[in-house]
């Protein structure tokens, strides 16, 4: 599953502070390889070069 700018999704990378936290994909960046790695905004700050497999899509119900 690819994720666009402005989709929420959930960090799953247990060497990252942001690990289990929700955020927002801000930029998306493509190496000359063709893999996608993404730049994620969080309440507390931002992590960047993050791949696809790091991500789930966000359940918006948890909002609240």
């Amino acid at each position: 599953m690819s994720f666009e700018e402005d989709d929420r999704v959930v960090l799953h990378d247990e060497h990252s502070e942001f690990d289990g936290e929700t955020g927002t994909i801000t930029q998306t960046m493509e190496s000359m390889f063709g893999d996608v790695t993404y730049t994620i905004s969080f309440d507390d700050g931002q992590e960047a070069g993050v791949p696809e497999d790091a991500l789930e899509a966000a359940d918006d119900t948890d909002e609240e």
